[in-house]
């Protein structure tokens, strides 16, 4: 069900002109919501569902497109951190004069060409990978993180406009509806039969109705405004499909979701938690590779010399003696930073178990509440709402109860509705939080809805 709200409500002057005589105006107070459906089926686009706006998101969002983007850096510098070191080729020659001078006399030319194989990179390449790979694993969890977070805000947006949608649908319906009791009563005022208070109360309660809708109009807008942010490219007015069916809870869960061991087991999963693992061993790989670095510019050098037509072969091993260690502070940071790593993880943890205990607990009260409230039988607030409002009415039509009271349950109907799908609305919110805080990808399991639910 799809609602496309009007931006002008039903002008009280239009509504006199037609409305002559007491059987008018309950016609019209009958009529109204069909005719302002009418009307805005004729204007409406396309719908937005919570399907289509997760795909935008996920291919257009620059937030995410800059977290894929730092997780190829770290590509890179794994790339980086498995090559080995390039070996240095030199040439030398010795006993040879300066170019255009005398020959030497009594001494013969010789050459000696030589490389040297950097061997520091053998053993430093080994943490320096594992360094690496726990970065990008780390990388990895942060697009995920980032991916749940930015769906979850999109979500929030959706439902905002789809709330806004409702609140102006139901002012709209209540203020015709309040219209007809006016054009109802004015014939009745001059004839006699009717006090002129309840015209004036009437009057007074339709153009607090009609103010109220330019609030939630210009709310609507601001919630439309805001949605924009998730759709580039976007034209023509943005409509959030109205989804009035309670969503499923996540399969792992039912039955088995009061199991402490089922939900920790769900935490360890979310991207924060992958993330801050990877991160601590990455540190503890930086540690090792610190302390690899103690001994620096370790090479072995072969070659070949030639003296007076001999060739003799040359080899040697370079090491500098490390009696100052000018690694140690180094060494001392990456511990340091690796004990930071596991306070992070060891919060993230926490954080993430009663992430998910909350959102568990809040998704099953809010879905158990959404269910009664949503059958399709007499047990649906809506229905009963629409029923008091209706008997009100007639009760009234009838003289057997006052205005105040017909008010009454046109306001208790108003409330109702909106009461209805806050909860309706807050309970798929409720499901989407309880995905992420799992660490499932909200944009690849995205609920189904309840089955035999909605309201008519």
């Amino acid at each position: 069900m799809v609602f496309e709200p009007l931006y002008t409500f039903a002008a009280s002057t239009g509504w006199r002109r037609l409305s002559r005589s007491a059987t008018i105006g309950v016609v019209l107070a009958s009529c109204l919501p069909q005719f302002a459906w009418s009307q805005t089926s004729a204007r409406q686009t396309p719908a937005l569902t919570l399907r289509a706006l997760l795909d935008s998101v996920r291919i257009n969002h620059p937030a995410i497109q800059a977290t894929a983007s730092r997780m190829r850096a770290g590509q890179g510098l794994r790339t980086t951190a498995g090559l080995f070191g390039n070996p240095v080729l030199s040439y030398q020659t010795d006993q040879t004069p300066f170019p255009g001078g005398h020959a030497l006399v009594g001494m013969s030319r010789e050459t000696m060409i030589t490389a040297m194989v950097p061997l520091e990179s053998f053993y430093q390449r080994r943490p320096r990978v594992a360094r690496a790979d726990a970065e990008i694993r780390a990388a990895e969890a942060d697009l995920m993180s980032v991916r749940q977070q930015v769906g979850l805000d999109a979500s929030a947006a959706y439902y905002r406009l789809a709330i806004a949608q409702i609140d102006v649908e139901t002012t709209q319906d209540l203020a015709g509806w309040l219209d007809s009791v006016v054009a109802y009563n004015r014939p009745r005022v001059r004839e006699g039969v009717a006090s002129e208070a309840d015209l004036i109360r009437s009057t007074i309660e339709r153009d607090r109705v009609v103010a109220e809708g330019a609030m939630q109009q210009a709310e609507l807008l601001r919630a439309r405004a805001a949605l924009r942010a998730y759709l580039p490219g976007a034209n023509g007015v943005i409509t959030a499909t109205i989804n009035d069916v309670p969503f499923r809870q996540p399969a792992t869960l039912i039955g088995d979701g009061t199991s402490n061991a089922a939900l920790q087991a769900g935490a360890r999963t979310r991207g924060e938690v992958r993330a801050a693992t990877a991160r601590v061993t990455a540190w503890s790989a930086a540690v090792s590779a610190e302390r690899s670095m103690t001994v620096r510019q370790l090479g072995a050098t072969v070659g070949a010399m030639q003296t007076m037509g001999q060739a003799s072969m040359i080899a040697g091993l370079s090491m500098p003696l490390p009696i100052f260690d000018r690694n140690r502070g180094e060494i001392m940071r990456a511990n340091a930073q690796r004990d930071v790593a596991q306070f992070e993880l060891a919060a993230q943890q926490r954080a993430a178990n009663a992430s998910v205990r909350g959102a568990y607990d809040a998704a099953l009260l809010l879905t158990d509440r959404a269910n009664v409230l949503t059958q399709p039988d007499t047990s649906n607030l809506l229905r009963r709402a629409e029923q008091s409002r209706r008997i009100a009415l007639g009760a009234y039509r009838e003289g057997a109860v006052p205005l105040l009271q017909v008010i009454d349950a046109a306001r208790t109907w108003a409330d109702s509705r909106r009461t209805y799908y806050r909860l309706v609305f807050e309970q798929q919110q409720s499901i989407l939080m309880l995905l992420v805080a799992l660490g499932q990808d909200l944009f690849a399991t995205l609920p189904a809805v309840m089955p035999n639910g909605g309201s008519n």
